[in-house]
């Protein structure tokens, strides 16, 4: 057949020009392919020689990227514009196949059209990243040309009598319309810049974000289809296949996305709930939850708007597939036009719908669309949630700046409920708002689907909606069964967390006292209930196919009550009401002054401060004495405004505000200046030692060294790995007590700030390194600067260097005054001072020398060492020093990790896997015969409907439906069966595995050698009981699930595509090809920002957890802004990372997507095309088509899945890293029989020749040790820090590697003993105090062996019993976590109780009274001494003159035993050690 522009019939009327050129439609058709033509010739040089040499460099340089006015507009009114110029074109084709003759210019003119609108927006494109609008000139000639062409063929149309009717009618009215807006939009853009007619252009410049080269996230600014296909990503999807993502890689966020933008606009939406209240804060969570929809509602409206819309163009799917088997069936016969005008033939919408290419193409762009819009609404709903999520994080950190000291301290509010709250609950808002579009989009679905089903099957589709309804309570029912499931996993997994975490905080005095049993089966006992729960969860998830989600009460730490003093609450009106100071002269008398104060911790309790009326002088040292628990540290926080004051005044003086304070952004006046304090619990941030110390103020060299000198650190930073620069704290090294308190205090040293508050500074520090500290840092480097000093001590030979002292007894001043007053005025409080400080009242006349120290307790490691257990790869051979490469390192990278999915699977045993496997292949295998039959049922039932010529009705009303019935609701009930063991397979497969690595776990962790917790950070421990349990618990039985179902779902629908057609296997194999390189670019960068996400979100965790422990501190240097703005540094490298995983999300799906409309689109073509020449019936092509939509929809997840499990199964391989762990041999040369029942009954101890060591690879800690120590004898060790004191009550234990002697108590080689026995036989006393959460009981006698009086007969020997007694419950008295209801001198002391409820015949003291006043420690020292008058008792001393009275003084130096000998023998000798430590500690 000929092929010619107008058409080559002879008798043409195309070729009729008698009535005028225009009324002739085949050149009114050429007249409208010169408006393209012109645009083409005119464009195409500017962007390829224009444009051409520099695009490269528009990806990269986004500095000058501007959108024009109208810019979104007329990216949608293009693509409509697209739409339908595809629409006219396939129109032509249709409407010229009825004619004998080729019409080009029916379609060729659209074509071109369709080329040119291409063009016109890649050159707009260009134009405006280039921001040159005069080139826009072209463009505004083009649309006028389109326009007048256009009209001009409408209106001959209008004159010949076509109407609606006809569709080209229609279409050429549509793009009249669009081209006439398209040229309203490039009028404006005149009209707006200026850019021509006008004589001053408009300069506009890009927005702020762009400027900033830092801004990589670019999806707010770039064009509407790049938005929509998230095209920006290609080079950010290449470059992380290159190189590993960083956060440098990703950039910053953009202000519009800022958690502090986002966080003011929160407040102001509650601020406004405030006002339409009219109370002073938000009443419940439902005020909270407007507050949250004002200012978040508007981008989700849009999401569900683009949802909604979705799931609209969804149902457009099976209406054409239902159409293309219904024309398929006669034959795909469009009916022949009757109306020719102009020469050519005119077609229906209806006739052009009948057609079933032209349904095929229409399913096309329908999935294009439906998918666009979907994944559309699921970023637009995420990235609101993520900008919620910073924005409430904000606005809880602001509430935790806020809280109460008791609230923390009283266990209302603990650091774990706040990590919890940050890290799960806020998650959960954010998924709450992903998924708040299906709220309104379901129902939607449902009734859209429900109605569509009646038109087609009438009555029988209501039959169903009825099931749907009266499934409705079934599933309402199992869902809240589920909710019930997850909160009750939820509080189960709290509680076994909090154990596990105590568990290892206290392992070192659990492997002491032999205790691991009790706490193992505490968490396993917890664990228990906690797989109760998970079965549960399991089963409901099985019988329920929708997983419904648990939102967590967020709001209660915004309803915790601010239990500050009412000043602080009061601070927005403060600036009209401050108090100032009396008069001038008082002012400069003192810094501080309260009168009349009463303190409490609770609003309901008993005051803890009473009559407090004192006044600390300026520019001098006070100091707080007296026993422990009397208020000292309660004092300091009172003055700090930490506690609730009852009644009574605190004056600050003037000089005390500094101007360098940080002010609070909200509440803009202070109070008082800064305070530098150091707490007597040492808090430190995670950070580098020189960061510790200086604190966020500026370095300053010659200070800086000056405060190491005077804390005696410079020794410490020699032997820490990269000096003052290692990393300490959670992440980094574990320090001793000594170190962590000494940073602690150097903190307070280096701060320029006037007044310097220090609890207890000297506790943790031996008498060497108290002294220089006092000499050289208190005296030297604060009184001589003429700063306010207020130092809290239990140590009275500092006494005579204080100006003003301060005397404390049960919450009450006892006196204040000088020593001299105090002297003249309390005779007996000042001769009972004088006693305990063993020393007349000089001051030290001598400086102490420079301490040495060779060797510390424990060998530190670098923070990469420690960390290096997230980051390798069991199955990573031995890499030589060369394969450091990259490529080696992307090859690494690129690989899935199938050795940990291996192990996976193996802990399921040899019947599990075999049912999964074979369960998921039968599920499927049922599936696809359900619907063969199906098809073959459909395609019997059209046949005989569409040949009703050759059969009477009759005939074709006899059809017997009852054989496929029978087969269908077998296969039906079958499938339902294989559904339900699938699902419980996969889970109960999940469960056995937990419980198996849970298990394994916590039993390799509680035996492991102390020496594995002290080079490995305990957050990196905990993590594999949490974060890894946790996704190995619920993430990894579902994404298993998931991923074997999309992939075999994927598989079934391919193989039935390529039965119904297999030509379609020709182009399956570019489509595999994509797929194939997609998905490995995709998961290398999935995986890398999905490790970014979480280690983001690590360092923000850990901020939450350090402010809150540092709370007090923080408040009284006032750094509340500082550390706020560090929070938003870290919350917004956290979004920027989520936003960046969630935009790779959708840039997979969207490429996914579109390869799966591809598919249908072949298939419908392919399967069309075979029909029609009779190969295969009109029901297969409906199967076709309906597992090529299956295909669409499946592909992203199988990928997606395939990611997510590879990340997931990290967590199996860190687990399975840790289970290489080498336990310690807890088993003995000796049987139970062979050990006497009560041994050691005697306490005598044989130490011959012993050397022992942390490590096999580390240097001995002690050398060739002799020593005899007889029954009953009472040892003092001393020695400087390091000289290996500890180490020696250590090797007591077995906790250190023995390589060379032994020790032998009462006649038995302790080596040959079992360690269970060996520990539980001896008691010792820890220098740091440890109390876990529970009652006093239970940390005396977790065992359960002692009664009521032996527990208590242990609290009289250790000055408690009047404490315990005035508690609520006595013995069942309530212990908060860390014991942070007691004092710290109190915690030491019920660890001595603890120690003495064992009654074993040695007894270890490690440096027990560190935190203990020195009337206590010499009532303590008294009763040891007739208490335990027939036991063996080894002291090791800070304090020289607490051993004095021992029988023998062993004096110890790097290692080795320097001297051993009665303490008057020593004391004779002028040349002793001990003798000089005695002198030094008068």
């Amino acid at each position: 057949m000929a092929l010619a522009f107008c058409g080559d019939e002879g008798n043409s009327t195309a070729y009729n020009v008698d009535h005028g050129v225009l009324n002739n439609g085949c050149f009114v058709d050429a007249l409208n392919v010169v408006p393209h033509v012109f645009l083409l010739f005119i464009t195409f040089p500017i962007l390829f020689i224009g444009w051409g040499s520099q695009s490269s460099k528009v990806h990269i340089h986004h500095s000058t990227w501007l959108h024009f006015p109208g810019h979104n507009l007329r990216w949608i009114l293009t693509f409509i514009l697209l739409f339908v110029l595809v629409c006219e074109i396939a129109e032509g084709i249709v409407s010229d196949g009825v004619s004998e003759s080729r019409h080009l210019h029916l379609y060729m003119p659209a074509g071109m059209a369709f080329l040119a609108a291409i063009t016109s927006v890649v050159y707009y494109h260009n134009i405006e990243t280039s921001n040159f609008p005069k080139l826009l000139i072209a463009l505004l000639f083009y649309w006028t040309l389109a326009f007048i062409t256009k009209t001009i063929k409408f209106v001959k149309f209008c004159d010949n009598g076509v109407g609606f009717s006809q569709l080209r009618f229609c279409l050429t009215g549509l793009l009249v319309v669009l081209y006439g807006m398209l040229l309203a939009v490039e009028i404006n853009v005149i009209r707006v810049r200026r850019y021509v007619f006008f004589k001053t252009p408009k300069e506009v410049k890009p927005p702020e974000d762009l400027q900033d080269l830092g801004v990589r996230f670019l999806q707010p600014f770039v064009n509407l289809l790049s938005k929509g296909t998230y095209w920006w990503m290609n080079t950010f999807i290449k470059t992380a296949h290159k190189k590993p993502i960083d956060l440098k890689t990703i950039g910053k966020l953009p202000i519009a996305m800022r958690a502090l933008t986002n966080y003011i606009l929160l407040n102001e939406a509650f601020e406004a709930q405030k006002v339409c209240k009219r109370s002073s804060s938000p009443q419940g969570s439902r005020s909270i939850w407007r507050a949250l929809c004002c200012a978040f509602g508007r981008p989700l409206l849009l999401s569900s708007t683009f949802r909604i819309l979705a799931d609209l163009l969804g149902f457009a799917g099976p209406l054409c597939i239902s159409g293309i088997v219904h024309n398929v069936g006669k034959g795909n016969n469009t009916i022949r036009p009757q109306i020719k005008i102009l020469g050519v033939f005119f077609i229906s919408s209806q006739e052009f719908l009948s057609n079933a290419y032209v349904l095929a193409v229409l399913l096309f762009f329908a999935l294009l669309l439906q998918r666009t819009f979907l994944q559309a609404s699921y970023y637009v709903a995420i990235e609101t949630g993520i900008n919620l999520r910073g924005a409430i994080q904000t606005k809880i950190y602001n509430k935790i700046m806020q809280l109460s000291t008791s609230n923390m301290s009283m266990g209302e509010m603990t650091a774990g409920q706040i990590c919890n709250l940050v890290a799960i609950d806020t998650n959960q808002l954010m998924w709450f708002f992903f998924l708040c579009p299906n709220l309104w989009a379901m129902p939607v679905q449902i009734i859209v689907g429900v109605l569509l089903l009646y038109y087609l099957l009438g009555i029988s589709a209501l039959i169903g909606a009825a099931v749907i309804i009266v499934l409705a309570p079934v599933q309402y029912f199992v869902a809240t069964k589920l909710s019930q499931a997850q909160r009750s996993t939820l509080e189960y997994s709290n509680e076994r967390l909090k154990k596990t975490n105590e568990m290892l905080r206290g392992i070192k005095l659990l492997k002491l006292y032999a205790w691991e049993h009790i706490f193992h089966s505490s968490v396993e006992e917890t664990r228990q209930k906690e797989m109760t729960s998970l079965k549960s969860f399991a089963l409901y998830t099985s019988i329920s196919s929708n997983a419904y989600f648990c939102l967590s009460d967020f709001a209660q730490p915004l309803k915790v009550v601010n239990r500050k003093r009412p000043a602080r609450e009061d601070w927005n009106n403060y600036s009209s009401h401050m108090r100032r100071p009396i008069n001038i002269t008082e002012a400069d008398d003192f810094c501080v002054k309260i009168t009349n104060g009463f303190f409490t911790w609770t609003p309901e309790g008993p005051p803890a401060l009473s009559n407090i009326d004192i006044r600390i002088p300026q520019g001098q040292l006070t100091m707080i004495v007296g026993q422990v628990g009397c208020g000292k540290s309660s004092l300091l926080l009172a003055i700090l405004g930490e506690m609730q004051k009852i009644s009574g005044n605190i004056s600050w003086s003037s000089c005390t505000s500094d101007s360098e304070t940080g002010e609070d952004f909200r509440y803009g006046i202070v109070k008082r200046g800064a305070v530098a304090y150091a707490s007597q619990k040492p808090w430190l941030l995670n950070a580098t030692v020189e960061e510790n110390i200086t604190f966020e103020s500026s370095f300053n060299k010659q200070r800086y060294k000056a405060v190491i000198d005077a804390c005696s650190l410079q020794p410490d930073i020699d032997i820490l790995p990269h000096g003052d620069q290692t990393q300490i704290g959670e992440r980094g090294i574990n320090l001793s007590g000594g170190q962590r308190q000494r940073i602690s205090v150097a903190r307070a040293l280096y701060q320029q700030t006037n007044v310097v508050f220090l609890d207890d500074p000297f506790s943790a520090l031996d008498i060497h390194l108290s002294d220089h500290l006092m000499q050289e840092g208190i005296l030297k480097m604060l009184r001589e600067d003429k700063r306010t000093i207020v130092l809290v001590t239990h140590k009275l030979q500092y006494l005579p260097h204080a100006d003003w002292i301060i005397a404390m007894k049960d919450g009450n001043i006892q006196r204040e005054g000088t020593l001299k007053d105090i002297q003249k005025s309390e005779t007996e409080l000042f001769e009972h001072w004088k006693t305990l400080m063993n020393r007349q009242d000089q001051e030290l006349e001598k400086e102490n020398p420079v301490l040495e120290r060779t060797n510390l307790r424990r060998t530190m490691y670098s923070r990469e060492a420690l960390l290096k257990d997230d980051e390798e790869d069991e199955e990573d051979v031995t890499e030589s020093d060369d394969d450091d490469n990259l490529s080696s390192v992307l090859h690494q990278r690129a690989k899935m990790p199938w050795r940990a999915c291996g192990k996976y699977l193996s802990a399921a045993g040899i019947l599990l896997l075999p049912l999964l496997l074979l369960s998921q292949l039968l599920k499927h295998t049922v599936m696809v015969a359900i619907d063969y039959c199906l098809a073959l049922w459909t395609e019997h039932v059209i046949s005989l409907k569409i040949e009703p010529e050759t059969k009477n009705c009759s005939h074709c009303m006899e059809f017997d439906h009852s054989q496929y019935s029978k087969i269908f609701s077998v296969l039906c009930c079958l499938g339902i069966v294989l559904c339900l063991v699938t699902s419980i397979a996969v889970e109960w497969t999940g469960l056995k595995v937990t419980k198996k690595l849970h298990s394994s776990l916590l039993n390799k962790i509680i035996l492991a050698p102390m020496r594995f917790f002290e080079t490995t950070p305990l957050g990196s421990i905990l993590n594999r009981f949490s974060a890894d349990c946790n996704t190995i618990d619920q993430h990894i039985p579902a994404t298993l699930e998931c991923l074997s179902r999309s992939t075999l779902l994927c598989v079934s629908a391919l193989a039935v595509i390529s039965y119904v057609t297999p030509m379609f296997l020709i182009a399956l194999v570019p489509l595999a090809i994509m797929c194939y390189f997609i998905q490995k670019y995709f998961r290398v960068a999935s995986r890398d920002l999905q490790q970014l996400d979480d280690s983001t979100q690590l360092p923000l965790l850990s901020h939450f957890s350090e402010t809150v422990e540092g709370l007090t501190t923080i408040r009284a240097f006032r750094y509340e802004a500082k550390f706020r703005q560090k929070l938003l540094e870290y919350t917004d490298s956290n979004n920027i990372a989520s936003l960046f995983l969630t935009a790779a999300n959708r840039w997979l799906e969207v490429r996914m997507e579109y390869i799966g409309a591809c598919v249908v689109l072949i298939a419908a073509v392919t399967s069309i095309t075979s029909c029609l020449y009779n190969k295969i019936t009109s029901g297969l092509v409906g199967l076709g088509l309906t597992y090529a939509l299956m295909v669409s929809n499946y592909l992203n997840w199988m990928v997606r899945n395939l990611a997510d499990m590879e990340i997931q199964l990290g967590a199996v391989k860190r687990i399975n890293g840790l289970l290489k762990t080498e336990a310690e041999n807890y088993e003995g040369l000796l049987s139970s029989s062979q050990i006497p029942q009560n041994w050691p009954d005697r306490g005598e101890i044989q130490i011959q020749n012993l050397s022992v060591r942390y490590d096999s690879n580390l240097k001995p800690v002690l050398k060739h040790v002799n020593a005899h120590i007889s029954p009953g004898q009472k040892i003092g060790i001393c020695g400087r820090t390091g000289s290996g004191k500890s180490s020696f009550s250590l090797a007591f234990f077995r906790m250190v590697d023995t390589f060379e002697g032994r020790i032998i108590i009462d006649g038995i080689d302790i080596a040959k003993l079992p360690l269970q026995t060996l520990r539980s036989r001896l008691s010792i006393i820890l220098q740091d105090p440890i109390l876990f959460s529970g009652t006093i009981r239970f940390n005396l006698d977790p065992e359960k062996k002692c009664t009521d009086s032996m527990l208590w007969e242990a609290l009289e020997i250790a000055q408690l019993k009047h404490v315990v007694k005035a508690l609520p419950g006595g013995l069942d008295a309530i212990v908060t976590e860390g014991g942070e209801n007691f004092s710290q001198g109190q915690r030491q002391l019920f660890c001595l109780a603890r120690a003495f409820v064992r009654k074993t015949s040695i007894f270890i003291m490690d440096e027990a009274t560190a935190s203990i006043d020195m009337a206590t420690e010499n009532i303590l020292q008294k009763v040891v001494m007739t208490a335990f008058a027939d036991r063996t008792v080894v002291t090791i001393a800070h304090r020289v003159h607490t051993i004095l009275n021992s029988d023998l003084v062993i004096v110890m130096k790097r290692g080795v035993i320097l001297e051993y000998d009665k303490p008057e023998v020593l004391l004779e000798q002028e040349d002793s050690v001990f003798a000089s430590f005695v002198q030094a500690d008068k």
